[in-house]
C-alpha cells in the first residue's frame, strides 16, 4: 500500500485491499439500505479487511456532506479552577450517548481570550455553545454574535433567561443564608464574612442571602470584618486572597468566633492564614466554604460547605442542548431559568462557640 498524504485509511484503502469498489465499500460499513443486496460473506469480507487496516470513518467528511458539525462547543471561564472541572465532567457524561462531541476551550478569566474563542467555535461550524461564566461580562456581543448565526445556546453560572437563553445556576441566595445560619446554629454572633469579587455573578446574591439569614437570627454583622475579595487573576487567587484576607481580619483588633467565606478555596486560605497568627481551625475560630470542590473534601480540617452540585448542573445543560438542537429553529429562543438547590455539607472545620476561645489580635498564642 503506497504512503498516504493524510495517514489515515480511507475508503480506497479497504477498496484495493478487499477487491471491491470504492462505492460498494461505502455501502457496507456506512450500513446503508442498499448493504442488503451485498452478499453476506462480501460484506464480511469487507469488514473485516476494514478493521485489519484500522478503518474509521471520516465524520469531517460526513459533516461536509450533510451540512452539520455534530460538535458541541463549551466555553469554560476558567478550567484550573476546580469549580469548572465537574461541570465539564457532566456535558461530557450526558453527551457521551448522543452523535454530538464537545469541543472543550479554556478563556482563563481573560475577556479577549473568551472572544477569540467563541470566534473559533462559530468558524468551526459548532451546532450549540454551552458557556460556564459565573462572572460578569458584556453580554451583547456574545448573544448577537451566535444568534446571528442562528446557534443554540445554554450558560451554566449566570441567569440569562430574560433574553433567551436556558441558564443553570445554583440558588446563590439561600446558599448564602444557609451558611449563616450553619454558624448561628452553632452558637457563633461575631462572624466575619469574605464577600466575592465584584465580577462575579454569584457574589451579590450570595451576600443578600447572608445578610437576610443574619437579620432573621438577630445577628449584626460588623462592617470591620465584612472583607471582599480583590479581582481575581489566576487559580490561586481564592487561596491567597483567604490567607491575606484572615490576617487582615485578626488585625482589626475586632473580636469574631468564625469566618463565612466566598467559596472553598478562598476557606482553605482562610485556614492557612488564621493558623500562621496562632488560630486553630475549628478550637479557635469556625470557618464555612462554599461550592464543595475536592480540595475542600480532602484538606485537614476538611472544609464544611455549600454543596453545589456541580457535575449536575453540567449533565442537565447539555441535555437541554440537545432538546433545543431537536426542536424546530423556531422554538429555539426560548429560555428558561433552572435553579439547583444548595446542601449545606457538615465537616470539621466548623464546631460550636466556646466563648474561651474567641479569636483576637492578641490570640497569637501557638498551639
Amino acid at each position: 500500500m503506497s504512503k498516504r498524504k493524510s495517514g489515515h485509511v480511507t475508503l480506497s484503502d479497504v477498496a484495493g485491499a478487499a477487491g471491491f469498489s470504492v462505492s460498494t465499500v461505502s455501502i457496507v460499513l456506512s450500513e446503508a439500505p442498499l448493504s442488503r443486496h451485498v452478499a453476506a460473506s462480501t460484506r464480511e469480507h469487507i469488514r473485516t479487511v476494514a478493521a485489519k487496516l484500522g478503518y474509521h470513518p471520516d465524520a469531517f467528511a460526513r459533516s461536509l456532506r450533510m451540512r452539520s458539525s455534530r460538535t458541541i462547543g463549551v466555553l469554560a471561564f476558567d478550567l484550573s479552577d476546580p469549580y469548572c472541572v465537574p461541570i465539564v465532567r457532566g456535558i461530557h457524561s450526558a453527551l457521551q450517548t448522543s452523535e454530538y462531541l464537545p469541543m472543550v476551550l479554556d478563556a482563563q478569566t481573560e475577556r479577549r481570550l473568551f472572544d477569540e474563542h467563541l470566534r473559533l467555535l462559530l468558524e468551526r461550524r459548532v451546532e450549540g455553545v454551552i458557556v460556564i461564566a459565573s462572572w460578569v461580562f458584556d453580554e451583547v456581543n456574545l448573544l448577537a454574535d451566535i444568534r446571528k448565526n442562528a446557534v443554540p445556546i445554554v450558560i451554566v453560572g449566570r441567569d440569562l433567561s430574560t433574553r433567551g437563553v436556558s441558564s443553570f445556576l445554583l440558588d446563590n441566595e439561600e446558599g448564602g443564608a444557609q451558611a449563616l445560619r450553619h454558624l448561628a446554629g452553632l452558637g457563633h454572633r461575631r462572624i466575619a464574612v469574605i464577600t466575592g469579587p465584584r465580577e462575579m455573578f454569584d457574589s451579590e446574591p450570595r451576600w443578600r442571602g447572608i445578610e437576610h439569614a443574619a437579620e432573621e437570627c438577630g445577628i449584626v454583622l460588623d462592617p470591620l470584618l465584612v472583607q471582599q475579595l480583590p479581582s481575581f487573576g489566576d487559580a490561586e487567587h481564592g487561596f491567597e486572597g483567604g490567607r491575606d484576607i484572615a490576617k487582615r481580619l485578626v488585625g482589626t483588633g475586632r473580636p469574631f468566633t468564625a469566618v463565612l467565606a466566598f467559596d472553598d478555596l478562598t476557606a482553605l486560605g482562610v485556614v492557612r492564614g488564621l493558623s500562621e497568627m496562632g488560630i486553630r481551625v475549628p478550637q479557635d475560630c469556625s470557618v464555612i466554604g462554599f461550592d464543595d470542590v475536592l480540595p475542600a473534601r480532602v484538606a485537614t480540617p476538611a472544609i464544611t460547605t455549600i454543596r453545589q452540585p456541580l457535575r449536575s448542573m453540567g449533565e442537565h445543560a447539555a441535555q437541554r442542548m440537545l432538546e433545543r438542537l431537536s426542536a424546530p429553529a423556531q422554538s429555539r429562543e426560548r429560555g428558561r431559568v433552572h435553579k439547583a438547590a444548595p446542601e449545606l455539607i457538615v465537616r470539621s472545620s466548623t464546631a460550636r462557640y466556646r466563648d474561651a476561645n474567641t479569636p483576637k489580635t492578641r490570640s497569637r498564642k501557638k498551639s
